[in-house]
């Protein structure tokens, strides 16, 4: 029995073992977009071996960090294998334009990248039938993608890329197989054509890419439904991204020094494109190898074409997936009223954002763009928000208000900074515009949230503190001689309530006018009674709330009481309340009422919403709200 019960488990352990391998080969695929696909032959072609070194290194370890960390997010959640899916529901509320800019982004990177370094060094047509051929090629690829993403949901992509996985490791195979020799006699370290590039050294490329590519995964919406799906599963995402960061270095590896090999049979001056900024870009040099040696290549040209059209077909079969259930699940949840004017079916279909990528990719091939003047939001502009989404999955208090217009302010000013220096080759300017965002981003985490944990705890000391009894003697003597706000005077109660810790409390006489033909405290009475003791708790600690001037109002959600015991006539009627807990939008009050021997005579709680006081909108919970009454929760 014992040995039979060891097998079960042992097959188990197998399991999850498998599925986190292949969780993590899906992983390496979809994060082998056009940034790392073609951008490694760049850095080999800029830097050498060093080059690309400091190009794959921070990808690989930025994915495992993410599978580590989510790990422990969804660990520290309740919800079972659902826990991580209701974080990330409230998590990304904030970041909604921001997680939608990076797909879309991504996407177009991945797909001009491809038609750019492909598809135009192929030189199918020319003139006018160039123009048709290219809008025809881009169109394919975007069809393909959605057609690879409407077939295998996100229970079913892991299936198909294992399969195209074992196809790129076939692609591979015949390519390594064909290098003579196999290795490049002249692999060097630093830059094989130092001549050839002119622009930033790679000193000015070692903190952009080492910051931008360890945030990267925070804000792409396919490894945030990957690990959600992972974690439903039963299976390690850290093990998972473990895997998949492995697997995706050495992709990264492969490709670069296959443009090393290259490199190695042809000399100098290479065929590298001339840009508007006046640097030599060599994305497409392995293209144009093969496209140049195609018949003494034998299948090398077609396994290498295949090799990429994989995977950028796996970038983009998980973008329409994760853009499906990104844009859906928040169109359902939408109350505005805009929204519900448009059909909901359009709205939730990743195709018209599909459209917009097709139209992105070819204004940029027109305009002879390179891939770099894509890249230089992900060293900049989203870096501020990559920062701030990872310190609210740890920081408490983390569903504040997102202060868009100030983080939008500095992402703009930080990539316009990154930019004069990558065009003026001034190492200081990149340092400062990949620096900057997320500099300040750790204040505003500082200055909101971390201050506010500290000031939580520092009342909690000193709650623990006053039960000392020599503290507890001379709290007691300095309260004898000061007026407490806190504290309820020596008679019945305050006028206008107190607060007892974390509760706000008042009392009142319950009188004929209260009761029913019985005697008793008449029902309706109950909530009336919680209601002024909310209005109460509403004024003591948001004196300064005009009706005339505000810009929000407080309106009830819903109501729920349970009744226990009945209250008499002259009974003294106290009532409890405080906040249970609260989201972005909502806010939630528990109550309690006691009679004269301090018996509970009923408990409940109300939900409460806030709108705008010109056109009744839903809102986000008012920052005079959090700092009033919420420090109270």
């Amino acid at each position: 029995m014992k040995l039979k019960t060891h097998s079960f488990f042992s097959a188990i352990m197998n399991f999850r073992w498998l599925n986190a391998l292949v969780w993590g080969n899906s992983v390496a695929l979809a994060w082998m977009w056009g940034l790392g696909l073609f951008f490694s032959v760049q850095m080999t072609f800029m830097f050498g071996l060093q080059g690309l070194l400091l190009f794959a290194i921070p990808n690989a370890v930025g994915l495992m960090l993410f599978g580590f960390l989510t790990q422990i997010v969804a660990n520290r959640h309740d919800g079972g294998r659902e826990s991580l899916a209701i974080f990330f529901d409230k998590f990304a509320k904030p970041f909604r334009l921001i997680f939608y800019l990076y797909q879309i982004l991504a996407l177009t990177l991945t797909v001009f990248a491809l038609a750019r370094y492909l598809f135009v060094p192929l030189q199918l047509a020319s003139g006018g039938l160039f123009v048709i051929y290219l809008c025809l090629i881009v169109f394919v690829i975007l069809a393909a993608g959605c057609l690879f993403g409407e077939e295998f949901g996100i229970e079913k992509i892991k299936y198909s890329h294992a399969l195209l996985g074992l196809l790129l490791l076939v692609c591979v195979g015949i390519i390594l197989c064909g290098l003579q020799p196999f290795l490049p006699a002249n692999f060097t370290w630093t830059a094989p054509f130092p001549k050839e590039w002119t622009g930033p050294t790679i000193y000015g490329y070692a903190i952009p890419l080492t910051v931008g590519l360890l945030v990267g995964p925070w804000l792409d919406l396919q490894h945030w439904q990957r690990a959600i799906q992972i974690h439903r599963e039963n299976t390690s995402i850290r093990l998972s991204y473990f895997f998949g960061g492995g697997i995706f270095f050495l992709m990264l590896l492969f490709h670069g020094c296959l443009a090393l090999w290259v490199m190695d049979k042809q000399d100098a001056p290479l065929p590298a494109n001339v840009a508007l900024d006046g640097f030599k870009y060599a994305h497409d040099l392995v293209t144009h190898y093969f496209i140049n040696n195609s018949a003494a290549s034998g299948w090398m040209p077609l396994a290498y074409f295949s090799f990429l059209s994989i995977c950028v077909l796996t970038t983009l079969d998980s973008g329409y997936i994760a853009l499906k259930w990104f844009l859906g699940s928040n169109v359902e949840k939408s109350q505005n009223m805009l929204v519900s004017l448009v059909p909901k079916q359009m709205i939730s279909s990743p195709i018209p954002s599909f459209m917009l990528v097709g139209v992105i990719t070819l204004v940029g091939i027109f305009a002879k763009l390179e891939l770099e003047y894509f890249m230089v939001a992900y060293a900049s502009f989203f870096v501020g928000y990559a920062a701030l989404a990872i310190a609210r999955c740890f920081v408490p208090n983390s569903q504040q208000p997102l202060p868009q217009i100030r983080m939008i302010s500095m992402a703009s000013m930080s990539i316009v900074i990154f930019a004069f220096g990558y065009l003026n080759s001034q190492t200081p300017l990149l340092f400062l515009g990949s620096l900057l965002p997320l500099i300040y981003g750790s204040w505003l985490v500082f200055n909101t949230d971390l201050l506010r944990v500290a000031t939580e705890k520092a009342s909690e000391v000193i709650e623990a503190a006053a039960e000392i009894p020599a503290i507890r003697a001379l709290t007691h003597a300095t309260a004898a001689v000061t007026n407490s706000e806190v504290k309820a005077p020596a008679d019945t109660h305050a006028l206008a309530g107190h607060f007892e810790g974390k509760w706000f409390v008042y009392s009142m006489f319950a009188t004929y006018a209260d009761t029913n033909s019985v005697g008793n405290v008449y029902f309706g009475m109950y909530p009336m009674f919680v209601g002024k003791t909310r209005e109460l708790f509403f004024n003591a600690t948001m004196p300064n709330f005009d009706l005339k001037t505000t810009t929000f109002y407080i309106l009830t959600r819903s109501f729920e009481h349970k009744f226990i015991r009945e209250a008499r006539e002259f009974d003294t009627i106290t009532v409890k309340i405080r906040i249970a807990e609260y989201n972005r939008k909502f806010c939630t009050l528990e109550h309690q009422i006691f009679n004269s021997e301090h018996a509970l005579l009923g408990k409940g709680k109300q939900s409460l919403l806030f709108v705008s006081s010109k056109d009744f909108s839903l809102l986000d919970i008012p920052p005079e709200v959090y700092t009033s009454f919420i420090r109270y929760a």
